[in-house]
């Protein structure tokens, strides 16, 4: 590239290079027919299968009512299978650990997401739009020397 160039015209031929093609995202499938994808939120990690079947989804081996009993955090487990109009199309099999269950949902939310844009690629404007695919990226500060907590200071007495 050690050429040189005199005119803007020179610059132009030589910048005109064709764009880049955006990525082509393909299905993605074990050899059992499965999507399999990690989610994480705080300290949890979640590792989430899904497969068509009859909507059942099972959590550390037990039933989603079961693990995550407050309907809140059913709820945001949910809710890439409601935008995506797929409620009971998948079984899901999910594995999760760390944390505690509010952020263990949202590392399943954000595994149930990545799988379903592996399973079908068509899915992903969708989930991106609604912010699913970004993963969470808030974990607790740590604690200061001095201080009580992370920004906690000890009660001030003047006597």
């Amino acid at each position: 590239m050690s050429e040189t160039l005199s005119s803007l015209q020179d610059l132009k031929a030589a910048t005109s290079a064709p764009a880049p093609e955006a990525p082509v995202h393909v299905q993605k499938l074990d050899k059992l027919g499965r999507a399999y994808a990690t989610g994480k939120r705080k300290n949890a990690v979640a590792r989430v299968w899904i497969k068509p079947g009859a909507g059942k989804i099972t959590v550390n081996g037990r039933e989603l009512d079961v693990y995550f009993a407050r309907p809140v955090l059913r709820m945001i487990v949910k809710q890439p299978l409601g935008v995506t109009a797929r409620v009971d199309q998948f079984d899901i099999m999910v594995t999760v650990a760390g944390g505690g269950l509010s952020g263990q949902a949202g590392a399943v939310r954000h595994g149930l997401s990545k799988a379903l844009t592996y399973y079908e690629p068509g899915l992903r404007p969708v989930l991106k739009k609604e912010g699913f695919l970004t993963r969470d990226s808030r974990v607790v500060e740590r604690k200061k020397y001095g201080k009580r907590k992370a920004r906690r200071s000890f009660q001030f007495s003047k006597r």
